[in-house]
């Protein structure tokens, strides 16, 4: 038979497993959240470790658990204090068991983190999970509140993810930079509105890419310095009520050595702890990496398109068969799935926002969702740039063929023939190919406009990437030149 144990709450009591880290506290939010079916991200549990191993550090080198033999003594403080170092290490987060969305402010998750590491305390002191009158959790909670840990713990999260998420872009940048080398030669048409425009270069296209996640690694660097003020040591509304004033001055700095952030305790901790745009503004910041990422993700569906009866310029790296009836076929599906990636990174931004700005007075009470979307928002657009970079972008693989064909055979060539022939003459060539199903170089060459070296020279890709058209009498162009 499971053995139990009984505590009590203000509600009455309940029975636990003998054995369980958590406590009654954590039982009834279970009973009360079953919503979103998961338990809170695994970053916030880690952060809260840091959050509350800073506490217990600071409290005991204030004395705070002297002289109390028999309860909560400089013994059971060191047990706590290495339970908080589990908890940050990971080694615990299985036993925090409440769901991501959850009443409270997030006083179900600080009670279940309190739980967990007063009876994990005890399990070191060689005394049974719930002999609360050695260490308890409100031991683990000295001098705190759910409402200035729970926000310094999601600060501390979103920090850990951001470096982890800046380096999974830099990797796919830097993948499309060797891309841009590999295929600078190949020229293109270049489409807008989907109609062939002008000719590019599949280099110049990969550098484009290239260059919108170099500005989504220096906004996403930025963002720490977004989240580094912290409002620890504010109590439940930023008074500090409840917690010696040496506690507030030191708790703050403890935790930027535990965790080597540059964090720094909030100048308005009342301020800090009612209002949460800043978690608007990262959640922000993720968006437009993601209307990014979605953007890269169209493009290279629809130049690997066909692939016989599409664009077909590009050659995705085949991961799987793509269809149950059509035999041969294979399906895009690593730009598909981080395409589903960052649009549902774009739901959460919205999720963000209305939360934020339904706090009330002098506490947002809706700080779980803020944490479970933007969290999962990191960690879904890490894994999306880290999947899109190893399974598709390094085995991207151009037809060159195809793309010289489809050079060739469009009136976009036309265009660069302008600073040869004059907008007129090239309109004239570019509706004769067109009326008469020939090419535009086949025209040309036959009413003897250009040479076929002449015609070679204007769509090189030499002559594509050139930054405007070269000054009709040969100088440079550059003003006071010669």
């Amino acid at each position: 038979m499971t053995a139990f144990r009984t505590e009590h709450d203000l509600l009455g009591a309940r029975d636990l497993p003998a054995d369980a880290l958590y406590g009654i506290a954590t039982a009834r939010a279970l009973e009360n959240f079953p919503l979103a079916g998961r338990p809170v991200h695994p970053a916030l549990v880690r952060a809260y470790g840091a959050v509350k191993l800073a506490c217990c550090r600071v409290n005991r080198a204030l004395g705070a658990f002297d002289g109390r033999p028999g309860r909560a003594g400089p013994a059971a403080a060191e047990a706590l204090e290495a339970a908080c170092a589990e908890l940050r290490a990971g080694e615990l987060t299985e036993h925090v068991r409440v769901d991501a969305l959850q009443g409270g402010a997030g006083t179900s998750l600080n009670m279940n983190v309190n739980e967990v590491l007063a009876n994990r305390g005890l399990q070191r002191l060689g005394r049974p999970p719930g002999d609360y009158a050695v260490l308890s959790p409100y031991d683990a909670n000295l001098h705190q509140s759910t409402n200035d840990t729970f926000p310094t713990a999601l600060r501390v999260a979103a920090i850990m993810l951001l470096r982890g998420l800046e380096r999974a872009v830099v990797a796919l940048q830097e993948a499309f930079q060797a891309q841009e080398k590999r295929f600078a030669h190949i020229v293109k048409v270049g489409r807008t509105q989907l109609q062939d425009a002008v000719l590019t270069t599949l280099g110049r296209e990969m550098s484009a890419y290239a260059e919108a996640l170099s500005r989504d690694r220096w906004r996403i660097y930025k963002c720490e310095e977004r989240l580094r003020v912290v409002n620890l040591g504010g109590t439940a509304i930023g008074t500090g009520l409840g917690a010696p004033r040496e506690f507030i001055f030191r708790v703050v700095d403890e935790l930027r050595a535990i965790t080597g952030f540059g964090l720094a305790r909030a100048e308005n901790l009342v301020e800090a702890t009612q209002n949460n745009d800043v978690f608007v503004e990262v959640s922000g910041i993720l968006k437009a990496h993601a209307t990014n990422l979605l953007k890269i993700c169209t493009d290279l569906r629809l130049l690997s398109s066909g692939p016989d009866a599409g664009f077909g310029e590009l050659r995705l790296p085949p991961q799987q068969a793509g269809s149950s009836i059509m035999p041969g076929k294979v399906n895009p599906v690593i730009p598909e799935a981080v395409s589903q990636c960052a649009i549902l990174v774009m739901a959460h931004d919205q999720a963000v926002a209305q939360a934020c700005a339904a706090g009330n007075l002098e506490l947002n009470a809706f700080l779980p969702l803020v944490a479970d979307c933007l969290l999962g928002s990191l960690s879904l657009l890490t894994r999306a740039c880290e999947v899109l970079r190893e399974r598709c972008v390094v085995g991207l693989e151009a037809d060159a063929e195809r793309c010289r064909r489809h050079v060739e055979g469009s009136t976009a060539c036309a265009t660069a023939l302008v600073p040869v022939l004059g907008y007129e003459r090239a309109q004239a060539v570019a509706v004769a190919a067109r009326d008469s199903g020939r090419t535009v170089r086949a025209v040309v060459l036959e009413r003897g406009l250009m040479t076929a070296a002449e015609f070679d020279a204007a769509i090189s890709a030499e002559a594509v990437l050139r930054l405007g058209s070269p000054p009709a009498d040969g100088g440079t162009g550059e003003i006071g030149a010669g």
